[in-house]
């Protein structure tokens, strides 16, 4: 793999389709606009129809040749995440990159349209059922891929297996990292029990380091305006996307390898790295497998591992 990893070793992505969420804006966007460059034909997964489409007349304006459409997801009601699956599926025949992008970070406490905690709502759970309703896609189309967003922030997750909700005292950073370590369990989990069906399919993630996107902005903390004053001398956004445009598209990528950028929340160079343990824990990626199963009601395509 190449010591020194930038955009334009992304290689040649025509024929391949790419659904990504959270696209209109930040991270998502740059990812978009990557792999459209690339060849890619890319679906804007985004919750914001008027957002996406400016941000998909954006693209376009960029890379006059890209192959760019629009589709609404709301990954904080399952029934949103239904509707899009089908609508996907019955318009394309097959599906080589499912980028799990979208994400919140520390908003004020809320709830899904399904009762569940906003953030481990949005960020694990709606891409949990999202991922398991393309399944046959993905698994149909050789050398497809599953994506998964993480964050450095992680490493000071803990699983809250007895109040996975919060419902006994809200707290905005710790139900973040929670769910930013639910999204590398999950990939590592998914990693298993692909690797264990005999799938092509792998299950990859990366994590952005600190980068001048709007995530954070949303709630009334403090930490939330610190997040909004420090944004403009954070990387910019093009940079914190290498990280998963390289778990997205290098051919060296290994199924449940791990990327980010070489000084943890800033460096130029993008690594591979080793998750936390809690993150490496298999009985508890089963644990959350088996529990995000029964609250999405998805998830019977693959067995698990062994």
């Amino acid at each position: 793999m190449a010591a020194e990893w930038t955009i334009d070793d992304v290689p040649d992505q025509g024929g391949r389709v790419a659904v990504v969420t959270g696209a209109n804006s930040g991270l998502g966007r740059e990812l978009s606009g990557a792999l459209a460059a690339a060849g890619a034909t890319v679906v804007l997964a985004c919750r914001n129809g008027d957002r996406a489409a400016a941000a998909a007349d954006a693209i376009r304006a960029a890379h006059p040749a890209a192959d760019v459409a629009i589709a609404e997801l709301d990954l904080a009601d399952l029934a949103s995440v239904a509707a899009f699956a089908e609508r996907f599926a019955a318009g394309h025949d097959r599906l080589d990159l499912l980028v799990n992008n979208a994400g919140l970070m520390a908003v004020d406490r809320g709830s899904t349209a399904d009762g569940f905690e906003l953030q481990f709502g949005v960020n694990h759970l709606g891409h949990f059922a999202l991922t398991n309703r393309l399944l046959p896609l993905l698994l149909a189309t050789p050398g497809s891929r599953v994506a998964t967003m993480a964050s450095f922030g992680h490493r000071a997750g803990r699983m809250h297996f007895d109040d996975l909700m919060f419902a006994r005292g809200y707290r905005r950073w710790p139900a973040y990292f929670q769910s930013k370590l639910a999204n590398l369990l999950f990939t590592a989990e998914l990693q298993r029990r692909l690797a264990s069906a005999g799938a092509a399919t792998i299950a990859v993630a990366a994590h952005p380091g600190w980068s001048n996107t709007e995530l954070g902005h949303e709630g009334k903390g403090l930490s939330n305006l610190a997040t909004r004053l420090s944004s403009p001398i954070a990387q910019p956004a093009a940079q914190g996307a290498l990280p998963m445009l390289r778990a997205a598209t290098d051919p060296g990528v290994r199924g449940g390898d791990f990327f980010g950028p070489r000084f943890m929340v800033a460096g130029r160079r993008v690594v591979r790295e080793t998750p936390s343990r809690r993150a490496r824990d298999e009985a508890a990626a089963r644990r959350l497998w088996t529990a995000s199963a029964e609250l999405t009601k998805t998830g019977p395509e693959l067995p698990a591992a062994g």
